[in-house]
């Protein structure tokens, strides 16, 4: 059988959620879509990348991203970097047509998007977006019964991912609220909700926004005695029109002090109604509107479904399908998706031109925040 050599690129945060989610396959899916190891870690500093080769028991650690995206012996690249580096790594992928999972957004501006739109053009290989959101069964129920017609015509909807960490001024000023990193919570949660948003009821039509940077100034990341300014945008709040007439809101924030990682989501159509709350991704909840309201209510109102981890095979009951279910939990799902598609030479979705459609939308709301104008999409 073959063993695909995976190299992952930045181990931070979601590096280490991306080779957690190798570790895990085996327990989660039987068979695992294919056998894969990871053998070379890339990070901005030789000690960093020492230490990410010893936790996940890789062969090479290095600095420079062509070590990973050049290596013939290397068979997928995984893009964990700051957005802003997204852009010539993946390109240098895409021309020795590695197979490619590149975590959101796909880079940092448009143009870098239009660049990577030319060379799918001569791409081969099979690349994925972690848009990790759809792959709880609660967001994949809702996408099923949205499918099935019982919401009937979409009417309206209503989508926020709130945070809090930026509501404390002295937290400090990392690459997340700098524009030349291509952060700001557009990039960073609105990217997660538009994908979401796109996916169940989309395409998009226009969008309208407003954005706010909190404190002008924070403390330096490496100095908290130092101030720097901030130029990224810590909250966004926009109208959405979908090309089915349906209006909504979506809001991206990390200003909700109180919240940690709250992801909602409601869509109303005429025949009923369905909402999602990543806060308790064991469920989905719908309304079904043509349920009698008589007598006494009837049976109008709101069923809780329990999806938990009831994912259709190869995946496995464990730890057990009624158990709650963890937001790491989808990010094996999201991977094994992709690497079932290297495995049968498909096609993975969301892939690089959902990742390029969605950097349209985030390209779109930033104009519109400018300008205070509708931005067709």
């Amino acid at each position: 059988m073959t063993t695909y050599r995976v190299g992952i690129l930045g181990f931070g945060f979601i590096g280490k959620v991306h080779a957690y989610a190798y570790a895990s396959l085996p327990f989660y899916y039987d068979p695992p879509p294919l056998t894969a190891r990871i053998t070379h870690v890339v990070t901005s500093r030789a000690e960093t990348a020492e230490r990410a080769r010893q936790v996940v028991g890789a062969e090479v650690a290095a600095t420079d991203f062509r070590r990973v995206t050049e290596d013939p012996a290397v068979d997928i690249v995984h893009i964990c970097t700051p957005n802003h580096l997204h852009k010539d790594a993946l390109l240098s992928a895409m021309a020795c047509q590695k197979h490619i999972y590149c975590d959101k957004p796909l880079v940092a501006t448009l143009d870098q998007a239009e660049e990577v739109r030319v060379a799918l053009a001569d791409y081969r290989g099979t690349a994925q977006m972690t848009f990790q959101n759809r792959f709880f069964p609660a967001t994949m129920r809702a996408k099923q019964l949205i499918q099935s017609g019982v919401l009937g015509r979409i009417l309206t909807f209503r989508a926020c991912y709130l945070h809090g960490g930026s509501a404390d001024p002295a937290a400090p000023a990392r690459w997340k609220l700098t524009q030349a990193a291509g952060g700001g919570v557009i990039a960073d949660l609105a990217s997660h909700v538009l994908d979401l948003v796109d996916w169940l009821i989309g395409p998009f039509a226009a969008v309208t926004a407003a954005t706010q940077i909190a404190y002008p100034e924070r403390p330096a990341a490496e100095d908290p005695a130092r101030r720097v300014p901030v130029d990224a945008e810590d909250h966004a709040v926009l109208l959405a029109r979908m090309r089915s007439g349906a209006l909504g809101t979506i809001e991206a924030t990390k200003l909700a002090s109180g919240t940690e990682d709250e992801l909602r989501l409601e869509i109303h159509g005429t025949g009923g109604a369905i909402r999602i709350n990543g806060m308790d991704p064991h469920h989905v909840e719908f309304c079904d509107a043509s349920a009698p309201d008589r007598p006494c209510g009837g049976l109008r109102g709101w069923t809780k479904i329990q999806a938990g981890q009831r994912y259709e095979a190869p995946g496995t009951g464990f730890p057990s399908p009624k158990a709650a279910i963890g937001w790491l939990r989808s990010h094996v799902a999201c991977l094994a998706h992709f690497l079932q598609a290297v495995a049968e030479q498909e096609p993975a979705q969301p892939g690089l031109d959902q990742g390029i459609r969605i950097q349209e939308l985030i390209d779109a709301v930033r104009r519109s925040a400018a300008t205070g104008a509708w931005v067709e999409v």
